[in-house]
């Protein structure tokens, strides 16, 4: 399982078009993802002022796009999407504030 987090709104646009994307698969080329243990982690550095946040479990063996694990922060390794996820891809969205 991999994670990402996002906000209720992205989400919910998500389902209407039956695909989710982000700001970073336009910029960077894929979607950041985390591993649960690296998600604390990437809230606090990047969402703590952030309001109606969830996260989204992502289950990578039914996702459609290119999945890799590459060195990003502190030198670990993330995994990064290359492509949309697939909605049938998020098998549960927590709210952020019970995620931990």
């Amino acid at each position: 399982m991999i994670y990402h987090i996002t906000t209720e709104e992205d989400w919910n646009n998500a389902i209407k078009l039956n695909y989710y994307e982000c700001d970073s698969l336009l910029k960077e080329g894929f979607i950041h993802t985390s591993l649960f243990e690296q998600v604390k982690g990437v809230y606090e550095r990047y969402y703590l002022n952030s309001e109606n946040l969830v996260v989204l479990c992502i289950e990578e063996t039914i996702l459609n796009s290119k999945l890799i694990f590459e060195k990003s922060t502190n030198q670990e390794m993330y995994p990064h999407i290359y492509g949309r996820i697939n909605i049938d891809a998020v098998v549960e969205i927590k709210n952020l504030e019970y995620f931990f």
